[in-house]
């Protein structure tokens, strides 16, 4: 038996201002986005080439949903957006806006930053030592 991990839900408080970001800022793809009422869509989000996991942007429907917009794991980092190149990625991204929340570290693994997308989640960039 073959198994992985085809998406996970992110819960965001707008699908547009999210693929905004995702798509526009980090430079996802956008997989898919279909209506599914007027008020639902299924969103998909991948990084370039890797359409095998994705991203499912959940617009929060409830107060319930809303209260966890941008904390869903209690204030820990929440994804890890691995890179073949650290410091060619990190340069892009922090170019484009996106806010590193700490300077870039090494760590027995690899090299590190913590940054936070428009929602409040954090996010680790990595790359991995071999």
């Amino acid at each position: 038996m073959t198994l992985h991990i085809a998406a996970i839900t992110l819960v965001v408080p707008d699908y547009d201002e999210a693929i905004a970001f995702y798509v526009g800022t980090l430079g996802f793809a956008l997989v898919e986005d279909t209506a599914l009422s007027p008020q639902k869509r299924w969103v998909r989000v991948a990084p370039p080439g890797r359409a095998d996991t994705c991203l499912i942007l959940a617009k929060a429907a409830t107060d319930a949903q809303r209260a966890r917009i941008g904390d869903q794991t209690g204030g820990r980092v929440f994804l890890f957006l691995a890179t073949d190149d650290f410091e060619r990625d990190h340069a892009a991204l922090a170019a484009r806006g996106v806010r590193f929340l700490e300077a870039p570290r090494s760590e027995s693994y690899g090299r590190v930053a913590v940054f936070a997308d428009p929602f409040g989640n954090r996010w680790d960039l990595v790359e991995r030592r071999a």
